[in-house]
């Protein structure tokens, strides 16, 4: 009869191991007493002595003590030299356990040194120097300067970077270390302009001390996220200047109200046309956004119109004068979309931000790209939220970026970082998925953050999101992924390995043994989603999937002071949320 037994622990597969181990346990102990009391027998004055290492002497030293096995030697030293070689031996086998456990620590079948070469230092080294021309000649190179570090390889590292060509796609549960592990770290290490957006400040707080040491940080806080009073005014007409442009800004403030972008009805799109055609009117026009609302209050308001036809431009004059003329129903039907599209753009707190004021700087993507200043784009998701604003703040810094990295020779050097945090709620730059390898190729490492796959599908729909996936060479997914479907999916992409079976044969002649293989998945689907807190998959072009351990800023050099910095600013934006100091 025969029986199939799994590979894992049952009792009969110890039992022949029972006596063998039990000889080797006792041997170990009784080398370590030989050892440790001739140690001490000889430090203490009685000379290097060992008593024979057989059974007689193990019997002598379990019956009658040590004193019998050396009598020429104090009990205290004897006891102290055991001592000692017990320490060691313990210390020995804690050790094997631990790098045995290690080495069974990640599964078979992952990415280990090997195959992640080109992740590794030296690796990233040279790759950082083709891309940079300016590494090409030092000689030694910072860490940070050849790319951006992901985290170390499990068990027991290296570290591994991914090159500034890159570009990421991080999807990972609330509170699984998306901020302390990947965002805050990325600002921090940064080595030219930065671009970050969110809907907390705990990224700000932590980060804005440290990065006013190397440039200017300019915060965008429309809706008092951080309570910073303004200290800026930013153009946001000014990339209406093309028909192209005022279509972009306004499909930021239609595809923030709109929670499906593979449904866009007749009334939305419509929408976008009609805010198409004003932006562009205003930006010809030298209006400011005020004038825009008055428009869209009263369409038949023959200004943009006129404004329009002024500059040239025509055609578009003539399909904004054929929505105003067409049937009330249908016109009013499209306005009041494009009012609801603006909607935040009618609380003046939000308006100001967009506004010429001389008293305040005025913020210039152009040369924010070019420099190592720091960009906050802050704003609340939900309902009444700037969300329109901040995509089209960050649209413009990633636009100005290619436009800079065209004129400098294809890629910006020092590398630009854009860190799109919470991007699905306060940052739904529709042409996302077609633009991210775009970015990668002209020094600009754009990373975006999502809480799952689901919540990228409803904000670019199924091809959309499917293009992000497949345009981010590097990938990192953590905790709590709870779609079942996506994670399935992920875990067919992680592969399959060969596991083997123990099986038994019993007959009357005796017992035989063999073994058998299967295929399994490398990583099932309730693993993935099982991952630990700050553990995270890394799926890199072109490479076998690996498991790595995300490093936070907290657990860095220089953390203390950095967080006496995170501390203090949490205090400045406590006491201005009191005070009442919002925008």
């Amino acid at each position: 009869m025969t029986t199939r037994k799994p590979q894992r622990a049952t009792g009969e597969d110890f039992l022949p191991w029972i006596v063998p181990g039990a000889a080797f346990l006792i041997g170990t102990l009784f080398f370590a007493a030989w050892l440790g009391g001739t140690l001490g027998a000889a430090m203490s004055g009685a000379g290097w002595d060992p008593p024979p290492f057989g059974l007689s002497t193990l019997s002598t030293l379990v019956k009658e003590g040590p004193a019998e096995v050396w009598p020429k030697a104090g009990t205290t030293a004897i006891a102290a030299g055991m001592a000692t070689v017990f320490g060691a031996v313990v210390a020995a086998v804690v050790v094997l356990i631990m790098l045995v456990r290690h080495r069974v620590a990640r599964p078979s079948g992952l990415a280990g040194r090997k195959e992640l070469a080109g992740l590794l230092p030296k690796g990233a080294a040279e790759r950082a120097r083709q891309l940079r021309p300016s590494l090409a000649k030092l000689g030694k190179i910072e860490a940070d300067d050849t790319g951006n570090l992901l985290g170390n390889l499990e068990p027991n590292g290296p570290e591994l970077r991914s090159s500034y060509e890159d570009v990421e796609l991080d999807l990972m549960a609330p509170r699984a270390g998306k901020s302390t592990g990947i965002a805050v770290p990325r600002v921090l290490r940064a080595r030219g302009s930065v671009l970050l957006t969110s809907n907390k400040a705990d990224v700000y707080s932590v980060t804005r001390a440290e990065r006013e040491r190397v440039g200017r940080v300019w915060t965008f806080d429309p809706q008092g996220i951080a309570h910073t009073p303004r200290a800026l005014w930013w153009d946001m007409l000014a990339d209406a200047a093309t028909i192209e442009g005022a279509r972009r800004l306004a499909g930021h403030f239609v595809g923030a109200v709109n929670d499906d972008a593979s449904k866009r009805d007749f009334w939305i799109s419509a929408a976008q046309n009609t805010l198409t055609a004003l932006f562009h009117a205003a930006n010809r026009g030298k209006r400011q956004v005020g004038e825009v609302l008055a428009w869209l209050a009263d369409p038949a308001d023959r200004t943009p119109v006129d404004l329009l036809r002024d500059a040239g431009m025509t055609a578009l004059a003539d399909q904004l004068q054929g929505t105003v003329q067409g049937a009330v129903e249908t016109r009013d039907g499209i306005y009041e979309t494009a009012r609801q599209c603006v909607a935040c753009l009618l609380d003046p707190g939000i308006a100001a931000w967009i506004s010429p004021d001389p008293d305040l700087p005025q913020f210039l993507p152009s040369q924010h790209v070019l420099s190592r200043d720091t960009l906050y784009l802050l704003s609340k998701d939900g309902g009444g939220s700037a969300a329109g604003v901040i995509a089209a703040a960050a649209d413009s810094v990633l636009r100005s970026g290619v436009v800079a990295a065209e004129r400098m020779g294809g890629r910006l050097d020092p590398p630009m970082t854009a860190v799109l945090d919470e991007a699905a709620n306060v940052c739904r730059i529709s042409d996302l998925p077609d633009l991210y390898s775009h970015f990668g190729s002209r020094g600009i490492n754009i990373v975006t953050l999502l809480q799952s796959y689901r919540q990228g599908t409803r904000v670019w729909g199924e091809a959309g999101m499917d293009a992000l996936w497949g345009a981010a060479t590097i990938k990192l997914l953590g905790a709590g992924l709870d779609d079942a479907d996506f994670v399935d999916k992920v875990s067919r992409l992680v592969g399959e390995h060969d596991v083997s079976t123990v099986s038994y044969t019993k007959s009357k002649d005796g017992r035989s043994r063999s073994t058998s293989y299967r295929l399994e998945r490398i990583l099932p689907a309730d693993r993935i989603r099982a991952l630990p807190k700050g553990t995270a998959l890394l799926l890199a072009t072109g490479i076998k999937p690996a498991l790595v351990k995300l490093r936070p800023w907290y657990a860095e050099r220089g953390a203390e002071r950095i967080a006496t910095a995170a501390q203090a600013e949490v205090k400045a934006i406590t006491a201005r949320a009191a005070e009442g100091i919002i925008r």
